[in-house]
C-alpha cells in the first residue's frame, strides 16, 4: 500500500513492523534516551495514538481503509514500535523547573557512556552562528517535539485551526526572546542566525540612508561577518572606520566619540568578544551615540545575550543580532531586534512574502522558533546559576593551567570578560601542534568561524600580540554542561602536553639556558 500521506512518524513504524529486523539498526543517538532521567517522553506508542485520535478527522491522513484506528492502535503495541523513538515530545508544565544541578548530573552520565568521544570545551556564548556552539538543552528538545510531529502547521495559514496554534507558539517564543533582552515583542524580527542577521542590520541600514549618510564606525575585533559586510559596503561607496582596541580589548571611548561625523549613519560594536570574551561598555557606548541625532547603534550580541543581562532600552540600543545555538537552543535559528520607536529603518536583503514586518521574507520554522524561544526563557531563568556555575570553572582551568606551567599568557582582561571564554597562548608551542595533541579534547585556536586558516588571529593580533603568541593560542569555551571532572582532565592533559611539546622545541631549550630570543639575529639560509 502506498504510505506516502501517512505521517513521517507512522511511516516508520509501518516499516519497522513489515521488516522486524531492522530495528536492529543503530538509531541516532538523541533517539535512544533522555539526558534526564526525570524528562520521560511519550514512546511511539503514545504518539500514534494520539495520531488516530478520533477528535481528529478521520480522513486527515487520508489512511487506507485496512487501517483503521484500531488496527493502528495494535501496531503501535508492537515491540518493533516501542524502539523506534523516544524523543522528549511533551512540554512540560512551564510551573515545574527541572534543577540545572540534575541536568548537568544526568549530562555527565551521558557523557561517560560515549566511550571514544572527546570533552567539548569549545562553547561559546557569541553572537554568530560560524563561531562555536552548545548542546542543545534537553528541555529545549522537549518544547520541540510536538511542532515536529503532530502540530505542523504553517503559522502563516490563518484558515484553519493547525496555522492558529503554531502561529500562536511563534508568538510565545517571541515574547521570551524579547523578555530576555528588555524589548518589545514587535521588535523581534526571526532569521536563519547572527550572520544573516549582521548582514540585515548593516547592509539594510546604510543602504536605505545611503543618500544622506555614508559613514560606518566599527572596531578591528568584529566577528568576521561584521567587517565582510563592512568591506562590501566600502566597494558601494561606504567610508568605514574601524576603531582600533587597546590591549585588554576594549575601545577608547574617546576615539569613538572622536569618530562619529555629520554622515555617520550606524555605529556597530560587538557586545563579547567571541575569541576573548571581552565585554565591551554597552551602557556607555550607547550614551555617546544617543547624544548625535541619526546615528544609530547596532551590536553583535550573539556571544552576550543569555549569559550576561542585555537591556535594550537601558543600553540604548537600535539594531542587535542574537543566536539561538549559542544558548543551547536549536542551529538555524535567531533573531534581529530592530527598534521601532523611534524607528529604524533599513532595505530588506531577502524579499518575498513580506513575513517578519517585511524585513525577512519566508516561512518562519516553527519548531526552530519554539526551541530559540524556550532555550531564551530557560536563560532568563538560569542565567544567575549559569554564571557562578561558568565562573567558578573557568578559575579552577585557569588556575590549574597557570599553576603548573610558565610562559602563558592570558588574551584580553579576565576581570573585565565573560568567564565562559578564556583565551590562553601557550609560548613556544604552535597551538595547531597542541590541538593535534589533544585528541580526546574538543578545543579552538581561535573563533570556529576561521580556525581552517592558518592566519593568526587577527583580534590577538589587534591586542598587539605577537604573530609567535597569536599562532600558540587556545580558546576554551566552558558552558552550563561543563563539569567538574573535565575541567580537571582538560587540565592535567594540557599541562602534559604542553611540558612534552615544549621538551621538543630548540626555542624552549634556549629559553631555559636564559638566551634571549629577541637579541638574536635570525638569518634565512
Amino acid at each position: 500500500m502506498s504510505t506516502s500521506k501517512i505521517p513521517g512518524l507512522m511511516r516508520s513504524s509501518l516499516r519497522l513492523a513489515a521488516h522486524p529486523a531492522s530495528s536492529k539498526r543503530p538509531l541516532p543517538a538523541h533517539f535512544a534516551t533522555t539526558t534526564a532521567p526525570q524528562y520521560v517522553s511519550r514512546s511511539c506508542k503514545a504518539e500514534m495514538a494520539e495520531v488516530v485520535d478520533k477528535s481528529r478527522p478521520s480522513d486527515l491522513f487520508d489512511l487506507p481503509p485496512s487501517i483503521s484506528a484500531s488496527s493502528s492502535s495494535k501496531l503501535a503495541n508492537s515491540q518493533a514500535t516501542l524502539d523506534i523513538i523516544d524523543p522528549i515530545v511533551r512540554r512540560p508544565d512551564p510551573l515545574v523547573v527541572t534543577p540545572v544541578s540534575e541536568l548537568r548530573e544526568a549530562e555527565n552520565t551521558q557523557k561517560q557512556e560515549k566511550v571514544g568521544r572527546p570533552i567539548y570545551l569549545d562553547m561559546q556564548v557569541l553572537i554568530n552562528s560560524t563561531s562555536a556552539t552548545t548542546p542543545l538543552d534537553p528541555r529545549v528538545l522537549d518544547a520541540m517535539m510536538p511542532y515536529m510531529t503532530n502540530q505542523y502547521g504553517n503559522p502563516h495559514s490563518k484558515t484553519h485551526a493547525y496555522g492558529w496554534e503554531t502561529e500562536k507558539a511563534v508568538e510565545t517564543s517571541r515574547s521570551h526572546v524579547a523578555n530576555l533582552i528588555g524589548a518589545s515583542t514587535k521588535d523581534i524580527i526571526f532569521t536563519s542566525g547572527a550572520t544573516e542577521t549582521n548582514n540585515m542590520s548593516i547592509k539594510g541600514v546604510a543602504r536605505f540612508y545611503k543618500e544622506r549618510k555614508r559613514h560606518i564606525i566599527t572596531t578591528q575585533t568584529e566577528h568576521k561577518c561584521v567587517l565582510d559586510s563592512c568591506r562590501v559596503l566600502q566597494d558601494e561607496g561606504f567610508d568605514v572606520t574601524y576603531l582600533p582596541v587597546k590591549s585588554n580589548g576594549l575601545i577608547d571611548l574617546q576615539q569613538l566619540a572622536d569618530a562619529i561625523r555629520p554622515d555617520t549613519v550606524l555605529v556597530s560594536i560587538m557586545a563579547v568578544n567571541n575569541e576573548i570574551g571581552i565585554i565591551q561598555p554597552m551602557k556607555e557606548i550607547g550614551a555617546i551615540i544617543r547624544q548625535h541625532k541619526g546615528v544609530f547603534f547596532h551590536t553583535d550580541a550573539a556571544q552576550a545575550v543569555g549569559k550576561i543581562p542585555i537591556d535594550v532600552e537601558e543600553m540604548q540600543i537600535d539594531l542587535l543580532s542574537m543566536s539561538s545555538h549559542k544558548i543551547y537552543g536549536p542551529k538555524g535559528i535567531g533573531a534581529a531586534y530592530v527598534r521601532r520607536r523611534p524607528r529604524v529603518r533599513l532595505e530588506p536583503i531577502m524579499n518575498g512574502g513580506g513575513q517578519e514586518r517585511g524585513l525577512r521574507s519566508g516561512t518562519v520554522p516553527a519548531p526552530l522558533v519554539v526551541g530559540f524561544g524556550e532555550a531564551c526563557r530557560l536563560a532568563k531563568l538560569e542565567l544567575q546559576n549559569d554564571h557562578e556555575h561558568i565562573s567558578r570553572l573557568s578559575q579552577r582551568l585557569n588556575d590549574k593551567i597557570t599553576q603548573s606551567c610558565t610562559h602563558i599568557v592570558r588574551n584580553g582582561d579576565g576581570t573585565l570578560g565573560y568567564p565562559g571564554c578564556l583565551n590562553l597562548s601557550f609560548e613556544y608551542i604552535e597551538g595547531e601542534s597542541l590541538l593535534m595533541a589533544l585528541k580526546d579534547v574538543a578545543l579552538s585556536s581561535g573563533s570556529a568561524c576561521t580556525s581552517a586558516s592558518l592566519e593568526p588571529s587577527y583580534v590577538l593580533r589587534a591586542l598587539g600580540a605577537s604573530d609567535e603568541n597569536a599562532h600558540s593560542s587556545l580558546r576554551f569555551g566552558i558552558g552550563r554542561f561543563t563539569t567538574e571532572q573535565e575541567v580537571d582532565y582538560v587540565a592535567g592533559k594540557i599541562v602534559d602536553v604542553v611540558t612534552r611539546l615544549r621538551e621538543l622545541s630548540p626555542l624552549w631549550e634556549m629559553v631555559q639556558e636564559g638566551i634571549d630570543l629577541k637579541s638574536i639575529n635570525w638569518s634565512q639560509h
